[in-house]
């Protein structure tokens, strides 16, 4: 539904992004996730026609962005980073405006109009000018006239910023809700945006992709191997039992209380599930078992490692 094939765009000798590639499937919510002036903005402006790549191509719903560019367009809802307001109109006149332009028929218009203002809860200030708006309402003007056509394909660039805490739940509810009947690209720098609200992530640093693939994917690909939390009550050490076992490559303790608390971390072969001879271990040993689950890298964890560290993974 949405294609990158090798985007690069040089602002003079400035490398902006370089072989930028990747797709969205149909109904997906991808987030693009990286820091600030990592090439984000850059390559969702190219794949909206708003600007042309050095080199590269790419397509919307199968219409290539250049040579059939107001077919693509036509396909897409966009919010910017900046969203295109004017303060001089009220909300709903702005909105009818949008819906026109875009081709929106006449006797659809009121719908779609009511629908989005329904949607992002701006029923409220309809008739106000947009000029007096906090922030935050027009943020989701802003949002409203990217889905006031009910386009195939939305673009979101940062869509939370200016936003109260309780307008960023909603927000996050209503773009998770655009999955399946819309395929979603969602670029922020705001991890928990990702993390609560996309299938899969790609992580752009420094003009390039170095990541692409579900959150769970890449917690695989970059630690490499499996690691299990154990905490067990009794006073025999069973380190030595635990790293006997088949696939437990190492064991550290991480804790050890007064009370006889014991808290070890098991790090397994990749794809190594040894969770039942653990427990059988513990068991055998006439050991209380008080917690075993595996550990995960936090998408915290994974963007920090991509973006800090010269690191490429494969996609």
């Amino acid at each position: 539904m949405i294609r990158a094939d090798n985007l690069t765009k040089y602002y003079g000798p400035t490398k902006a992004i370089h072989n930028v590639t990747f797709r969205v499937e149909p109904g997906e919510i991808l987030g693009f996730l990286g820091p600030n002036g990592a090439g984000k903005t850059t390559t969702i402006r190219i794949l909206t026609g708003f600007i042309a790549p050095t080199f590269g191509t790419g397509s919307i719903n199968g219409f290539d962005i250049f040579d059939q560019t107001i077919e693509a367009r036509r396909q897409l809802g966009y919010l910017p980073e900046n969203p295109p307001l004017y303060p001089e109109l009220s909300v709903e006149r702005y909105l009818h405006f949008h819906a026109r332009i875009k081709g929106v028929p006449a006797k659809q218009r009121r719908e779609r109009v009511n629908y989005v203002l329904d949607l992002f809860k701006i029923e409220d200030v309809r008739d106000k000018l947009i000029g007096k708006l906090s922030k935050g309402y027009r943020q989701r003007v802003g949002l409203a006239q990217a889905l006031v056509h009910n386009p195939r394909v939305v673009f979101l660039d940062e869509p939370t910023v200016g936003l109260d805490p309780r307008q960023i739940i909603d927000t996050r509810d209503v773009i998770k809700s655009l999955a399946g009947e819309h395929t979603v690209m969602l670029s922020t720098h705001i991890l928990p945006e990702v993390a609560m609200t996309c299938n899969r992530v790609a992580i752009i640093n420094e003009g390039t992709i170095v990541a692409e693939d579900t959150p769970d994917q890449l917690t695989s690909k970059l630690k490499g191997s499996e690691t299990i939390r154990l905490e067990v009550k009794g006073a025999e050490s069973i380190e030595a039992r635990l790293a006997a076992l088949a696939g437990v490559t190492s064991v550290q303790r991480l804790s050890s209380s007064g009370d006889d608390n014991s808290t070890f971390q098991i790090n397994t072969a990749l794809g190594a599930d040894v969770r039942a001879e653990v427990a059988c271990c513990v068991v055998q040993n006439n050991l209380d078992l008080l917690e075993l689950k595996p550990v995960k890298l936090s998408l915290e964890d994974i963007y920090l490692k991509l973006t800090t560290e010269e690191a490429e993974i494969g996609q």
